[in-house]
């Protein structure tokens, strides 16, 4: 799997995080970026969140007022099928490897975007790790920091391991 980085997003905590050329991705996370609930969010085993554009997209067309990084998103990537995203892929993120840890459940925080968006690209067999779920994915994933490195929009984003 071979999709791009449209977008790169950091905030000073919270939603919605907003562009930036590029960041150097750390193992806690992008520098200059925050997690307004630390004890919930971020961490090594969290320090990034990876959502596809074609969700915010879809989530746009529904009518939902969202926009890349809206939700959250570290890094918003493009020409991946989410629901293909395992705990364990390796990727690379223009210079860094990245290793997808978890799903995301949505918190109510996304909620400013309008009543159900949480509902849409999350389920109850997707929190109970059933990837047959026709939503699993669709709220991100969570990874972890193999290689440290600079991540740039317009950078490939390569599954590069794959564990079963």
């Amino acid at each position: 799997m071979t999709g791009t980085i449209l977008q790169v997003n950091i905030s000073p905590g919270g939603v919605p995080k907003r562009p930036v050329a590029e960041a150097f991705l750390t193992p806690l996370g992008l520098r200059g970026d925050a997690c307004a609930h630390p004890a919930i969010h971020g961490g090594p085993k969290q320090a990034l969140l990876v959502m596809c554009a074609e969700v915010v997209g879809a989530l746009a067309a529904k009518g939902y007022p969202v926009f890349f990084g809206a939700l959250g998103e570290n890094l918003t990537v493009a020409g991946l099928d989410p629901r293909r995203f395992r705990t364990g892929q390796r990727y690379q993120a223009g210079e860094a490897i990245i290793e997808l840890t978890r799903l995301r459940r949505p918190c109510r925080t996304i909620a400013v975007y309008g009543a159900g968006i949480e509902q849409e690209i999350f389920d109850r067999a997707a929190s109970q790790g059933d990837p047959t779920s026709p939503k699993w994915g669709l709220g991100g994933v969570y990874a972890a920091v193999v290689r440290t490195g600079w991540i740039r929009a317009g950078d490939p984003f390569v599954l590069l391991e794959e564990f079963a």
